[in-house]
């Protein structure tokens, strides 16, 4: 029996698969076992003319491909070339059990390139489960992008033949992890960042608190509400506040390509985060992944490391925001089917934009409000207090007036977002502010006896959460980071608390 590895999904992480083959006496046929999808069975044919155009004669044995372990269903065309080598391969008596092998075959024998051989590999090797991988050569430059593993691209499937025969007759490729994009170094890591600004807060006139919020939200990755008469630029602000986030290691930069990928995308691998912004109308299957059959990542996973922007969002689903407070709060998200239960995560920086009422014209100078009283609390009675107090900052935004002014550029506002950044990780931190933990709070949101005493007089007087009391240290943390403060001062508390939901 014969042994080479491949790997299945297994919800959104690779589980390897080995790929076993025997050729014993019987009646000529070729089966594939193991619990195999439609595209795995399909492969018979692919795999048969591939070995025919190749020059090789099927022997009058009865083949069987069993794909271990047997209770895992196995689904993707990267089994062909591992099947195929198998076969070809059966009276080579070297041990193959240390190869992982990948690829989709041609009828002539050709080995094409498969979308989702980069996330694959990708968890197999932050899983420590493989290290060295025959993949298609035309995915060679994107999986060179993954550490620690040696790749020998194949063109054919004679290729890989003669690689398995004679190992030492192909170098593999070198790893080529190093990014092209100016970083900085903390603590031997390096952060690799983006000069770019295709969208530039210049655009965006007046709103100097809500533009105050956004270097604050995107430093500590904060949570935001704008609350505005439309056109006042709150959607403006949501989508340049990508371009100003903190840098990105190398894990990062790849994490976002793998979701690339599972976004059937063709992964971009710069440090730049991610932007999602689902419609109000969209499924809560489509938000939050899901599927009768398979449980497919939704648009909260695929924001991971990156923004998740609900505009509109009182129009969204009741479920759609009740269901988001897990992944708000646990930074990641769970599904439960009959057919698959997994985990995924769901750390990202949420933003929501909303009107002040049905029309808008609420807070308007020069437009009158056609709601009445109901339906202006109906309306904000789609948003629950649970929900609201998940939102770290929430910023009320007035109509810009004709003599508003541009203030600062993006460039500008990502200067001091990465120099806060640097100044967080410099203290040992490893995590954003908004993301620290109970523990983490006690020993990096350190408060100045006036800071102190401040925060006490805002407890009793507003009866806050104790989740809100986090939230305000959380915020008050990134504040002194902006000023390049150890301890956190009154003056950081009281604009902490200036942000809170009144």
């Amino acid at each position: 029996m014969k042994q080479v590895n491949c790997a299945t999904y297994e919800g959104l992480d690779a589980k390897v698969v080995q790929v076993e083959s025997t050729l014993t006496k019987g009646l000529p046929s070729f089966s594939i076992v193991g619990m195999a999808s439609t595209a795995i069975t399909e492969a018979k044919e692919r795999v048969k003319s591939a070995l025919l155009s190749n020059e090789f004669s099927f022997p009058p044995k009865r083949i069987t491909i069993n794909l271990a372990p047997s209770d895992v269903a196995k689904n993707g065309s990267q089994f062909d070339l591992s099947m195929a080598l198998m076969i070809a391969l059966d009276s080579l008596e070297d041990d193959l059990s240390e190869w992982f092998v990948f690829g989709e075959l041609g009828l002539d024998g050709a080995v094409k390139e498969n979308m989702q051989l980069y996330p694959l590999l990708l968890s197999l090797a932050n899983q420590n489960s493989i290290s060295k991988a025959i993949v298609p050569h035309e995915s060679l430059e994107k999986l060179c992008k993954i550490p620690n593993i040696e790749f020998y691209g194949v063109k054919t499937l004679q290729e890989a033949i003669d690689l398995l025969k004679n190992p030492q007759s192909l170098a593999p490729s070198q790893t080529q992890s190093n990014l092209n994009y100016p970083f900085y170094e903390i603590n031997e890591e390096k952060y690799f960042y983006m000069k770019e600004y295709p969208e530039d807060f210049l655009d965006v006139k007046g709103q100097e608190i809500a533009k105050r919020a956004a270097i604050i939200a995107a430093a500590g990755f904060h949570n935001i509400l704008f609350e505005g008469s439309p056109g006042c630029g709150k959607s403006m602000i949501a989508k340049r506040l990508r371009f100003i986030l903190p840098a990105m290691k190398n894990s990062e930069v790849l994490d976002v390509a793998k979701l690339d990928a599972l976004d059937f995308r063709e992964p971009a691998f710069r440090p730049q985060r991610t932007f999602r912004s689902p419609h109000h109308t969209s499924t809560l299957a489509s938000v939050f992944g899901g599927g009768s059959y398979k449980a497919q990542i939704g648009e909260v996973g695929l924001a991971h490391k990156g923004i998740l922007f609900f505009d509109e969002l009182p129009h969204f689903g009741k479920n759609i925001l009740e269901a988001l407070r897990e992944p708000m709060q646990d930074n990641r998200i769970r599904i439960s089917r009959v057919n698959a239960k997994i985990e995924y995560p769901a750390d990202f920086l949420f933003i929501g934009a909303m009107n002040p009422c049905p029309c808008g014209n609420l807070l308007d100078q020069y437009k009158e409000c056609r709601c009445s009283e109901l339906e202006i609390k109906k309306y904000k009675n789609r948003l629950s207090d649970p929900f609201l107090d998940r939102v770290d900052l929430c910023v009320v935004m007035q109509n810009a007036a004709a003599a508003d002014k541009a203030s600062m550029s993006s460039k500008e506002m990502h200067k001091m977002v990465l120099e806060a950044h640097i100044f967080g990780k410099g203290r040992g931190q490893e995590s954003f502010n908004a993301k620290l933990s109970d523990a983490d709070i006690e020993k990096y949101c350190v408060l100045d006896a006036e800071a102190e005493g401040v925060l006490d007089m805002a407890i009793h007087k507003f009866s806050l959460s104790f989740r809100s009391i986090k939230k305000v240290q959380k915020v008050a943390r990134t504040i002194a980071d902006l000023d390049a403060s150890e301890t956190i001062r009154k003056k950081h508390i009281l604009e902490a608390l200036s942000y809170r939901r009144r």
